[in-house]
């Protein structure tokens, strides 16, 4: 094999200047327009670096020393929350991450040629402490059971009690649970041999509820000392209103099986978005910051520009949220969802807040369009909130059919939402506002945006 002509290579020591941030955090500095990636390295920083890995097209590399720092670098308190992903934007003061993130996307739409304004980030006032969801795995370190999080690339867990974007109370409870697996010498799954016990700690807060359920993943049904466990976190969560075990058997990456006991109280908690209630089961998909999706959301509420005479569909529905939210706006709403649990807490959500013209089928989202559009539905408004991959081409195509005059697009990935606003163009529709970018996950590198397309008039 070739051996590649690299303009560094492993172990070299070198200096110079940071000249840009990946959509990842990492600085990149260049060598002969060769980038090498760098952890904890911010733009206009001129470092000295080593090597640790070289590749035909990149490199990676860590920070030996500083000459000059940037003026957004912020002391974090603890480097951990670095090195396992958990805060890979930590070092950086939160008006430059929110600047940071508007240019993610204003970069993308320029690279597409795309004559469109990107909106300056709508971020938190307290950007910490926002998560609502903890789910952490449980590992034997150095011969002690041991909660906290993978260093980042790897299986390798670094311990940590203070995850900084959690609510301290799912924090507090973790270190409860911790306590007791240890007391009473449960043992965690180990993936090598598939042996051991516990797998995963998962705990859930309602923002406005204060409602908490604490899920124990467990490999096996059998789960050691259970009554006294149990005991232990009723005593030491004072706010529990559900405790589950989970059990996930498989040799698999998935967190959660398909079997739910509950331990004690009720096997769901609850809590409120927009003014609507939600049921929150184990595995319910909910919003994890509640303050910032209510932003999102009534964005998107705004954009969609209801006045009650409206046929709205809400691809990619979830539990329904935003369906539920919209409803009260339009005069009916039609909601697909892929995943038939989610479908049926939509329904179960629909029914408890006494909403009548929301309605819920399982399908995919691009499958569902097609069939909506040879049986002639309608919508005025079309509201899609996809995962990272995007929106499948298919849908596009007959959401085009369909004809609705206006499409709001949530999204999560910038990448994705370029690629999509093309192809919206090529159905006959333009982007009529700038687009929204909203924080949602401060501390790290994502962004969600509302970007609100019409129909060009021909």
């Amino acid at each position: 094999m070739a051996k590649l002509n690299l303009p560094v290579h492993k172990n070299q020591q070198l200096t110079g200047k940071v000249v840009d941030l990946t959509y990842q955090g990492n600085g990149v500095v260049k060598v002969d327009h060769y980038p090498i990636f760098i952890p904890n390295a911010l733009s206009g920083e001129e470092i000295s670096y080593v090597v640790t890995k070289t590749q035909r097209n990149f490199a990676w590399g860590r920070v030996v020393d500083w000459q000059t720092k940037s003026p957004d670098r912020v002391s974090l308190k603890d480097k951990r929350l670095l090195q396992t992903g958990i805060a890979p934007l930590g070092h950086l003061s939160y008006p430059a991450q929110l600047k940071f993130k508007q240019h993610q996307i204003a970069e993308l739409v320029a690279k597409a040629h795309l004559n469109i304004e990107v909106l300056p980030t709508l971020g938190m006032d307290k950007p910490y402490h926002y998560r609502n969801k903890a789910q952490v795995p449980v590992k034997m370190v150095k011969g002690q059971l041991e909660t906290g999080f993978y260093r980042r690339g790897s299986h390798h867990l670094v311990p940590i009690e203070d995850y900084y974007i959690q609510d301290p109370k799912l924090d507090q409870a973790i270190i409860v649970v911790r306590g007791l697996l240890r007391k009473f010498h449960v043992q965690p799954y180990d993936e090598q041999t598939g042996k051991g016990v516990i797998r995963t700690v998962m705990v859930r807060r309602g923002y406005y509820s204060h409602e908490m359920m604490v899920v124990l993943v467990t490999r096996t049904k059998h789960l050691p000392m259970k009554d006294e466990i149990v005991k232990g976190i009723v005593a030491g969560v004072p706010e529990l209103k559900s405790l589950v075990q989970n059990i996930n058997g498989a040799r698999t990456n998935r967190l959660l099986g398909s079997t739910d006991h509950t331990l004690w109280g009720d096997p769901v908690i609850h809590d409120q978005l927009l003014g609507i209630n939600f049921t929150i089961s184990p595995r319910s998909f909910y919003q994890v910051n509640p303050q910032q999706t209510e932003k999102l959301y009534s964005k998107a509420i705004e954009a969609a520009d209801l006045d009650g005479s409206q046929t709205v569909i809400d691809a990619y529905c979830g539990i329904g949220t935003i369906s539920l939210a919209v409803a009260k706006h339009a005069k009916q709403v039609e909601g697909v969802e892929v995943v038939a649990e989610a479908v049926n807490d939509a329904k179960h959500n629909a029914k408890a807040n006494g909403i009548h013209n929301a309605h819920f089928v399982t399908a995919k989202a691009e499958d569902q369009m097609a069939k909506w559009q040879q049986k002639g539905l309608k919508p005025d408004v079309l509201i899609v909130d996809p995962p990272r991959k995007g929106l499948d081409a298919s849908l596009i195509e007959a959401a085009g059919k369909m004809a609705p005059q206006k499409v709001v697009y949530v999204s999560c990935n910038p990448a994705t939402l370029v690629r999509d606003i093309q192809r919206w163009q090529v159905e006959g529709y333009h982007v009529a506002k700038p687009i929204q970018p909203v924080d949602m996950f401060p501390q790290t590198t994502h962004v969600e945006s509302v970007t609100v397309l019409e129909r060009t008039e021909k």
